[in-house]
């Protein structure tokens, strides 16, 4: 599964909003693996590094604060994902601390396989450092019921930032793999070993 020459292999597991990158993500995760979810260290930035704090809080003014000053992730989402400049402005900050982050998370660990959970593989410039790309779809109809069954999203934020990723289409021609996850589970689990098995003879 590994790259000649390689200590570690890196699997990239991306895919739009609701389309299950983080349910596939735990499937391929093993005892032997490392998962690493850059939305997991996305919000802990936005929670606790102190420079990106101040920076978020400068570039969108105290409007997306709590009470209690912290960012409020559902206010700044509003924001960024209705206006395509502002998500730019938003990714700018946190894209640099965050690629270093996972650089810096695979070089560390003592895993020779590395599970990369990351909606933005593709957008980050992510996609060089992993070894293959698994890009996880499904259809739209099903994103847009799977957010409004969560209680989360107003249908309207929801349209708002399916719109802000790039399509599924395009996603698909970096993929290495592809798995639909619009099915039963069983099914996904079934293309999850497969491919499983695929790299493992490689």
């Amino acid at each position: 599964m590994q790259k000649q020459g390689r200590a570690k292999f890196v699997l990239g597991i991306t895919g739009n909003i609701a389309c299950g990158k983080s349910t596939v993500s735990k499937m391929f995760k093993t005892r032997d693996s490392l998962l690493i979810d850059a939305d997991v260290i996305a919000r802990m930035f936005l929670a606790k590094n102190r420079r990106i704090y101040e920076k978020v809080k400068a570039a969108f003014g105290e409007g997306i604060l709590k009470p209690d000053k912290r960012i409020d992730r559902k206010k700044l989402g509003r924001i960024v994902f209705a206006d395509s400049s502002a998500l730019n402005r938003l990714n700018k900050i946190i894209h640099p601390a965050l690629i270093k982050e996972i650089k810096r998370l695979i070089k560390k660990s003592d895993k020779k396989i590395i599970v990369l959970d990351a909606a933005l593989i593709i957008e980050a410039g992510l996609r060089k450092i992993v070894d293959k790309l698994v890009v996880v779809t499904t259809q739209r109809q099903q994103q847009i019921q799977r957010l409004m069954q969560r209680g989360v999203f107003r249908k309207e934020d929801i349209v708002m930032r399916m719109k802000s990723q790039i399509s599924q289409k395009e996603k698909l021609r970096f993929a290495d793999f592809i798995i639909d996850n619009s099915g039963q589970i069983r099914k996904t689990e079934k293309q999850v070993s497969e491919i499983r098995r695929k790299l493992w003879k490689s």
